[in-house]
C-alpha cells in the first residue's frame, strides 16, 4: 500500500519542500495551504493532490478532512502552517499579531490534528503506522528578546505535541516534533516584518549556509521513514552558524588556533 501524507502550509518554504521530498520518495501527497494558484502549480510539478484551506477557519478544516478521507487512508501528518509577525518588546507588541499567531500555530495545528486523527487511525490499522509530524522551532525551546509573541505560540505549540504523545502512548501513531533554527524561505521573514525586504533579508546577511527548506524536509521524511518501532520524538535542526537563536555567526566559518 502507498503511504499518504497531509501537509501543510504546502504553498511555500518548508511544506512545498516536504510536498516534494515525499512525492521523489513515491508517497500520495495532500497539500494544504490557502493560496490556490500556487497549490495547483506544486500539483502539475509533481502530481501531488491539493486542498484549498484556511486552517483558522473550523469549516475549511471540517471539509480538509472529509475531502481526505474520500481519498482514503492516511498514515502521515505533517503540521507545518504558521509563522510570525513582528520583533516588538513584550511591551509593545501588536495584539492582533499575538492573536494571528496563537490561531495560526497553535489553534490551527490542534484543529487539523483532532480533524484527522481518526483517519490516521484507519492508516495505522492498514500499514502498522501512522504518524503525526509538528513543524515547531527553536523559539519554542529558547526565548529570545524581540520573540514574544512567536516565543509563547510555539512553546504552546511544543506543549501540545507533547501532551499529544502522552495521550496517544499505546497507539501504534508516532508523534514527532521538528524544531528548526535559521531557515532561509522566500517568505517567513517577508511576512514577520509586514513585507519589509530590507529587514527580511538583514537577517541572513552574510550568515554562512542557513539552512533550507529541502533541509528540513529530508529531517521530516527521514523521520517517519524509519522502521516503524522508532521514534524521534525531537528533531532540533540548525545551520552550523547557529549555535542558539541569539548567537548567530555572520561571515566564513573557520578554525579557531
Amino acid at each position: 500500500m502507498t503511504r499518504r501524507a497531509v501537509v501543510t502550509g504546502a504553498s511555500t518554504g518548508i511544506g512545498a519542500a516536504t510536498v516534494r521530498r515525499f512525492r521523489e520518495h513515491g508517497w500520495d501527497v495532500v497539500a494544504v495551504a490557502r493560496r490556490q494558484e500556487r497549490l495547483a502549480a506544486l500539483a502539475a510539478e509533481t502530481g501531488c493532490d491539493f486542498v484549498v484551506a484556511d486552517l483558522t477557519v473550523e469549516a475549511d478544516v471540517a471539509r480538509l478532512a472529509a475531502e481526505v478521507a474520500a481519498g482514503g487512508p492516511l498514515t502521515t501528518l505533517v503540521n507545518n502552517a504558521g509563522g510570525a509577525r513582528g520583533l516588538d518588546t513584550v511591551e509593545a507588541g501588536s495584539v492582533e499579531d499575538w492573536r494571528w499567531m496563537f490561531e495560526a500555530n497553535v489553534i490551527a495545528t490542534k484543529r487539523v490534528t483532532s480533524a484527522l486523527l481518526p483517519l490516521l487511525r484507519d492508516g495505522a490499522e492498514a500499514t502498522g503506522s501512522a504518524d503525526v509530524v509538528t513543524v515547531t522551532s527553536i523559539a519554542g525551546h529558547v526565548a529570545y528578546e524581540g520573540g514574544g509573541g512567536y516565543n509563547a505560540a510555539k512553546f504552546a505549540e511544543h506543549a501540545l505535541v507533547a501532551v499529544l504523545r502522552l495521550e496517544l502512548a499505546g497507539e501504534p501513531i508516532r508523534v514527532i516534533e521538528v524544531a528548526p533554527g535559521l531557515v532561509r524561505t522566500e517568505e517567513f521573514s517577508l511576512n514577520r516584518f509586514g513585507g519589509d525586504r530590507v529587514r527580511a533579508d538583514a537577517v541572513y546577511a552574510e550568515v554562512p549556509e542557513p539552512l533550507t527548506g529541502d533541509d528540513v524536509a529530508e529531517s521530516i521524511v527521514g523521520a517517519v521513514e524509519l522502521p516503524r518501532h522508532v521514534n524521534l520524538d525531537l528533531i532540533t535542526i540548525k545551520p552550523v552558524a547557529q549555535a542558539a537563536p541569539t548567537k548567530l555567526v555572520k561571515g566564513p566559518l573557520a578554525v579557531k588556533r
